[in-house]
């Protein structure tokens, strides 16, 4: 038996779409022309699959924060937050992202994934804890569930009378109950229903931690996320972020009103067995954060790039789900198919992401589009009409035509722009 046997199955589906001649999870930009647009394997591509939401990994106003601080303060730290990697750009921009969610407490981590990892297994860390959390949680909550010594309850996604149900079957006294759910979900694009859940968690006493990774600059009057989109903030005890995606560099945090937070400097082990940020990535993260707060027509743009997607998409009969998001998921059942459907989009020109099963929720396999503020009309426009022409090579709907008619499209476009102002309103 040799130790990588347990690996053969995962091995195996590999190997398949190696004998298809595609290989998605190797992908290389070999030159980044925009925050929407790069050469992978000598094409121009337009990316639609890189979570910058608002195009602020090339904004001048970020570059320039890091470019000033990495020839300050160098290229990194070498140290964890609790030895010598504090400096005080982490702690200007702890301040920063205290201020913009208007709470007292804010803990930045290396990354979004440790962030949930630390924060979670922390506050779990006792036998008589419970954590709920929903069944389609990102990977990361799952692994800070595994790091704590709660008891671990999962209920159904987007479920407020399972999740009900559930506390109510915990009635073991002087146990604390923490309920974690998401703000966007990123796979499908679906968001929470949070005024709900977070009723039902505060009806049964339990804290609430919202992971806002993908609704954080994207939802609510200064992107804040659904928290505050939903009216639902000072109800929700620990929000927890990454700055990997609207905020466009790399690294996670918590923030926070609890009296005693700030032991959990003492007491996550992510934060504390890891090298700090460089400070160039921090002065980055604290000048996006203003740039959100004060900018609301990226939102805008946002949203009414995602309505204008969504809109043609399902104009051409392909299932994308009922709302707008700036996660749209064209949502096929065949694992192959959904590979050759994103090979003939990324040889069109198109970068998407594409998952399968098991890393897809129901048995799903997706392709999934992500839209940016910078993405232009008519870059829109072309993913619309490349997911036609790459529908019909792969021969979806057994070979019936897929492209959306002149008629479909005038009648889509009112709806999208509809859903845009709408959207715009409401943000």
């Amino acid at each position: 038996m040799d130790l990588f046997d347990k690996f053969d199955s995962i091995l195996s589906q590999r190997e398949q779409l190696l004998s298809l001649g595609i290989d998605p999870f190797s992908v290389s930009m070999d030159r980044i022309i925009s925050q929407t647009e790069a050469e992978i394997e000598g094409r121009p591509t337009i990316l639609a699959g890189t979570n910058n939401y608002l195009g602020l990994t090339m904004d001048p106003r970020c570059l320039e924060a890091a470019r000033r601080t990495l020839e300050a303060e160098g290229t990194g730290t070498t140290g964890s937050r609790v030895l010598n990697g504090t400096y005080a750009t982490h702690r200007k921009l702890e301040k920063t992202l205290a201020e913009f969610y208007g709470t007292k407490y804010a803990m930045v981590f290396s990354t979004g994934y440790q962030a949930n990892l630390g924060v979670i297994s922390a506050l779990g860390a006792s036998k008589d804890d419970f954590i709920l959390i929903d069944g389609d949680a990102h990977a990361s909550i799952y692994d800070g569930c595994k790091m704590s010594n709660a008891t671990i309850v999962r209920f159904r996604h987007n479920d407020p009378d399972d999740l009900d149900k559930r506390l109510t079957r915990l009635k073991e006294p002087g146990s604390n109950k923490l309920v974690v759910i998401e703000g966007l979900y990123s796979m499908l694009g679906d968001k929470a229903p949070i005024r709900e859940l977070v009723a039902v968690a505060k009806k049964h006493n339990c804290y609430v931690l919202v992971d806002e990774a993908h609704s954080l600059g994207v939802m609510g009057k200064t992107g804040r996320g659904l928290t505050q989109e939903e009216g639902v903030e000072d109800q929700v005890d620990f929000i927890v972020g990454t700055f990997s995606k609207s905020v466009g560099t790399i690294g996670g945090f918590c923030v926070a009103n609890h009296p005693k937070f700030e032991v959990l400097r003492l007491t996550s082990r992510p934060y504390m067995f890891t090298a700090s940020l460089p400070p160039s990535v921090v002065a980055s993260a604290t000048e996006a954060l203003k740039i959100i707060r004060d900018t609301p027509e990226l939102r805008h743009r946002l949203w009414a790039n995602a309505s204008r997607l969504h809109a043609g998409l399902a104009a051409m009969g392909l299932d994308v789900g009922p709302e707008p998001s700036p996660v749209v998921a064209v949502r096929l059942t065949d694992p192959i198919l959904t590979v050759k459907f994103w090979d003939a989009l990324l040889k069109s020109g198109v970068y998407v992401n594409m998952a399968v099963p098991p890393a897809t929720p129901n048995g799903l396999s997706l392709l999934r589009c992500s839209l940016c503020a910078a993405h232009t009309p008519q870059q829109v426009e072309t993913l619309i009409a490349r997911f036609g022409e790459a529908a019909r090579k792969v021969g979806l709907f057994n070979g019936t035509p897929v492209a959306a008619t002149a008629g479909q499209r005038d009648r889509a476009q009112p709806e999208a722009d509809a859903a845009a102002a709408k959207a715009s309103a409401l943000r």
